[in-house]
């Protein structure tokens, strides 16, 4: 199903925003600001786009930086292939497609949670390709799932059940209202959307944490710099998982913010986007 199939772009729909095809998908992107390129990768929760995952930190990280935010495959807005198989093989070609397509050698990878884990492949497939690496509450390393991340990859669509998945996301309670939950429920339910997403992780789902892992000798090889990100009361990914990266990648700092679930570019976003657009900058005085 193409872009143009599951909506049409318009001004009142800020989540659709620019078409490339990337490694054969139709990719839909935000590109916006100048300067060097950073890639974020959004996470994998229900409804998800890119723009729902990162419209917090767009703004003030495209004042020094040229900021691609991309729908990966069988999320968002970018296409649904009937019969696709999505996997990490897929995912980390798309994301290599889109680079390709936009002309870009070597980018910053800033990954949420599912895009961590995609983030840490792609840096160990294609090294030359990344300059640093960001990883926020990410998966990419072994651990039991969580009572929250199997709720949140085993939602079937309705205002109640997302509501009680958001309450996993999100330390603070306030932010968790009746009219966000309907808005992320509608978002859930747009054509195409749920068939991908329950495509994705069916039960057991013990094994799509594990086949989002990747080696930890591979790992341990990575050379980039790289910046860890957590919060301390993240209910989806386990606090331990950001404690292995950070022993395991030589070039690693960990900032953990506490008061805060898994949505820390959401619950800490000024503070985030501080973090992160000085944890890049630094690169160009290397």
């Amino acid at each position: 199903m193409s872009v143009s199939q599951l909506e049409r772009p318009t001004l009142s729909n800020p989540e659709v925003a620019h078409t490339i095809t990337a490694a054969g998908i139709r990719t839909n992107y935000h590109d916006v600001g100048s300067g060097d390129p950073v890639l974020l990768i959004h996470g994998s929760g229900p409804g998800v786009s890119a723009w729902a995952n990162w419209r917090l930190v767009m703004p003030a990280l495209s004042e020094r930086a040229r900021v691609i935010a991309p729908d990966m495959v069988g999320f968002g807005f970018s296409e649904r292939p009937a019969g696709f198989h999505y996997g990490m093989d897929a995912w980390v070609r798309q994301a290599v497609g889109l680079l390709d397509a936009l002309g870009i050698e070597r980018a910053d990878l800033v990954g949420n949670s599912f895009g961590g884990g995609l983030a840490l492949a792609l840096a160990i497939r294609h090294p030359e390709r990344v300059r640093r690496l960001v990883l926020m509450g990410s998966v990419g390393v072994p651990f039991p799932i969580t009572r929250g991340l199997d709720a949140v990859w085993g939602y079937t669509p309705s205002v109640q059940n997302m509501r009680a998945i958001m309450d996993y996301f999100a330390f603070n309670r306030d932010l968790m209202s009746d009219d966000l939950a309907r808005m992320r429920y509608e978002a859930s339910i747009r054509p195409g959307f749920q068939e991908s997403f329950s495509a994705m992780f069916p039960a057991p789902r013990q094994r799509w944490v594990d086949t989002l892992a990747s080696a930890e000798q591979d790992i341990r090889a990575i050379p980039h710099e790289t910046l860890i990100v957590h919060g301390r009361e993240d209910q989806v990914i386990p606090l331990s998982n950001s404690y292995t990266l950070a022993e395991w990648i030589g070039n690693a700092q960990m900032h953990v913010y506490g008061h805060c679930g898994h949505w820390t570019q959401i619950e800490h976003a000024a503070r985030f986007a501080r973090l992160v657009g000085d944890f890049l900058a630094e690169a160009a005085k290397d």
